[in-house]
């Protein structure tokens, strides 16, 4: 069975860095299409969700708050704001230092340490185990898909390779 190290910090680091490969798309874009940065980092899904900016820096802020109850390492980094794409970057790259400094016993055998978390207006307790694998990780990939979702309804040239490193098809290739 994987350890709680494997499971978090190495998939956190993959995605952190497949979130900034994104940005990177995204300046080219600006570029390419003579359309602001600003007005791409603006973009949402609809009205009542969050603009593009603000689904990266909730991605980027859930890489911590994923393990912040059992590293105190992770506490000293703050908050992130940012603005710009390039600002973007580095809460992006601070999230990755900051994991990267965690080593296995940091946090592996802590996985029943109980965790008191909020949701929005509400309140919860679960061990460290299920606070990672049922709540931080699936709320990090929600806001890494909705960042990508708004990127794929801007026309912004990505798949699944820009999402997961992993996949791979030839210029030009669609499904549909």
């Amino acid at each position: 069975m994987a350890d709680f190290y494997s499971i978090s910090v190495p998939v956190l680091i993959r995605y952190l860095r497949q979130l900034d490969g994104l940005l990177v798309r995204v300046a080219d874009f600006a570029a390419a299409r003579g359309v602001s940065e600003a007005d791409l980092l603006a973009l949402s899904l609809s009205t009542d969700m969050f603009d593009l900016r603000r689904q990266v820096l909730i991605a980027a802020g859930f890489s911590i708050r994923a393990l912040r109850p059992i590293a105190p390492a992770l506490a000293a980094v703050p908050n992130a704001e940012a603005a710009t794409i390039v600002e973007l970057h580095a809460r992006i790259a601070e999230r990755i230092d900051a994991l990267s400094r965690l080593e296995p016993g940091d946090i592996n055998g802590k996985e029943a340490v109980r965790v008191i978390e909020t949701a929005g207006e509400a309140e919860f307790e679960t061990d460290a185990l299920t606070f990672l694998t049922q709540y931080a990780l699936p709320n990090f990939f929600f806001h890494f898909m909705t960042a990508f979702a708004i990127l794929r309804q801007a026309s912004v040239l990505i798949g699944k390779a820009d999402f997961d490193g992993f996949h791979a098809y030839p210029p030009g290739f669609r499904f549909v």
